[in-house]
């Protein structure tokens, strides 16, 4: 059952399924403030998702909020993910769905960033970074654009008179690089590990970086509810809390596994409805777009491709996710979800999942230590498979039994007939929506290979590494930077 259902009046519904409130809020649609606060490589790895971190605003917020544990993004990249946000299409329909592409073309004809609907139906829309004078936030669309004519403003403060607004504030944390909490800093004996990552000092500290660097987002998040509330606009406001892909670690971003593609959403409606609701249903970030446009009182296109999950009771069965070019290395990779199941088809098996990628190779530190134990021989089976020289061509995961997604069924007699429909859903999904141009433009790729490049020789300069670096050496520099007693020297 869905969450939200409206009629007149709007009917908010507690978050496990089946269970309903009595509260209505007897209001337009339109009477609301909108604001999407989006946070940049957000897993679900916050307090209210059951994570031991100090994320107290991002606590409260959920407090406050309809909880959506369920919500994954169309792809694990920003820029991509980004395109599919703004103008609720998958990415690939629209040929955004190449990670950041040099040579940008104009958006299919009869599509448009929904911010122009807001702004045709008397909206103020601004796009910033939290600062109340900031000139814009966070775009990175795959597409061609001028953030000065999508957007009026950064901030809802620089709207002219009180009228409504659909505002966004990009948060550009937790992305990669790291940063020290010195108020609440985390242990790194006791952090949890995937146990498809060894459990090593390295490990350990770059994974405690990253939580710190999750509590100063939450900070920027209070600072937000701070000014709603300053400006006498907290319960005039519907807010949006969520990521543009998930966590920032090896195997997760840039990846269809669950930790790169779920990340925290919740709703928080004027005078607590429906606050601390939990939902389990299946939501797409293609959806968010479309929803949103709704409780605006805009009728959504026709041709968008999400759905309403606020307002409608019909559910989702599936999600779709997509990897495709990630800067300079080519990729394509299609994926569905539901509940219980995930099918994976790697268009490339004979490529690894780790092929060169200079922001992974530069800023993941679990990557060159996977290759340097492996090469001691101690990394067990879950562990090896990512860097493994080649990739099984499908891949087929009980998310029920196997929530890590390390023990893959694709040839297991016992699922043989469950593989064969995710793979006829995920086949006809590709047939109507796949619609990115194959091969790129080798003009791309080499653009991407150039930039790639010159990044690697600068940063490699920077850290005082040769060329042709080994393993060793990069592992070496990352427990010298994170000040890690080294046993390897």
């Amino acid at each position: 059952m869905k969450n939200l259902v409206f009629y007149l009046t709007i009917l908010l519904i507690a978050g496990c399924k089946g269970k309903e409130t009595s509260d209505t809020i007897e209001v337009a649609e339109t009477d609301y403030n909108i604001l999407w606060i989006i946070a940049d490589d957000l897993g679900t790895d916050i307090g209210a998702f059951g994570t031991d971190v100090y994320t107290p605003n991002l606590d409260r917020l959920a407090s406050e909020s309809v909880v959506y544990k369920k919500m994954f993004t169309t792809t694990a990249v920003c820029s991509a993910s980004r395109s599919g946000i703004i103008t609720g299409m998958y990415p690939v329909s629209i040929d955004a769905h190449q990670h950041r592409t040099s040579y940008k073309k104009e958006l299919p004809d009869s599509i448009q960033p929904i911010t122009e609907y807001f702004k045709e139906a008397g909206y103020f829309v601004s796009n910033g970074n939290g600062n109340p004078k900031a000139k814009g936030g966070k775009t990175d669309y795959n597409f061609k654009y001028k953030a000065s004519e999508m957007y009026d403003g950064g901030h809802w403060r620089q709207r002219p008179d009180s009228s409504k607004f659909f505002s966004q504030v990009q948060i550009f944390l937790p992305h990669r690089p790291f940063h020290h909490d010195s108020l609440h800093p985390v242990n790194p004996d006791k952090v949890k590990i995937p146990p498809y990552y060894p459990d090593h000092p390295l490990i350990r500290k770059d994974w405690a970086m990253y939580l710190e660097t999750v509590q100063l987002a939450d900070r920027q998040v209070g600072e937000i509810l701070d000014q709603l509330e300053e400006d006498g606009l907290l319960d005039k406001t519907i807010i949006f809390f969520f990521g543009d892909q998930g966590r920032p670690h090896a195997r997760a971003k840039q990846f269809l596994y669950d930790p790169g593609t779920n990340t925290p959403f919740m709703v928080r409606w004027p005078d607590g409805k429906g606050a601390g609701s939990v939902s389990e249903e299946l939501v797409s970030n293609i959806d968010i777009p479309f929803s949103t446009l709704k409780l605006a009182g805009i009728e959504p296109p026709s041709h968008m491709q999400g759905q309403d999950f606020l307002f409608e009771d019909v559910e989702r069965d599936y999600v779709f996710t997509m990897r495709d070019r990630r800067d300079e290395t080519e990729d394509r990779i299609r994926a569905v979800r539901s509940d219980k199941f995930k099918y994976i088809h790697n268009y490339f098996p004979d490529k690894p999942y780790t092929q060169a990628n200079v922001y992974k190779e530069m800023r993941y530190p679990a990557l060159p230590l996977l290759r340097f134990l492996d090469k001691q021989g101690k990394l067990n089976a879950d562990q090896k498979r990512f860097i493994s020289d080649e990739r099984p061509e499908e891949e087929f995961y009980d998310l029920s039994k196997d929530p890590y997604e390390v023990n893959n069924l694709a040839e297991s007699e016992t699922y043989r007939d469950e593989l064969k429909k995710y793979r006829d859903i995920l086949n006809d999904w590709v047939a109507k929506y796949d619609l990115g141009t194959y091969p790129e433009d080798r003009d791309e790729i080499k653009a991407a290979e150039e930039n790639a490049m010159s990044r690697r020789s600068n940063m490699l300069k920077e850290r005082g590494l040769p060329e042709d670096y080994t393993d060793e050496q990069m592992v070496n520099y990352w427990m010298k930077e994170l000040n890690i007693k080294n046993d390897t020297e």
